[in-house]
């Protein structure tokens, strides 16, 4: 019995549109995985701003500290 014999027009037509469907669904949590991959990469992104900026500080604080103490030793 080959497959068409098997498969009825209304058959196909509602596997097809089943098919289609699902992969709507699939597109719209692809959509929602790029917009919560944007979020995650703005989040990132700041945290690196504020790692970047804590160094300086701290570098500025260390580099200070040492010409004070090459004033008072020197």
């Amino acid at each position: 019995m080959s497959p068409r014999e098997t498969w009825t027009d209304e058959r196909l037509d509602e596997f097809k549109a089943n098919v289609n469907h699902r992969f709507d669904q699939i597109d719209k949590r692809l959509d929602r995985m790029d917009e919560d991959i944007r979020e995650l990469r703005v989040a990132v992104d700041g945290i690196h701003r504020v790692m970047a900026q804590g160094f300086i500080g701290i570098c500025t604080v260390m580099i200070a500290g040492f010409t004070a103490l090459s004033g008072i030793f020197g």
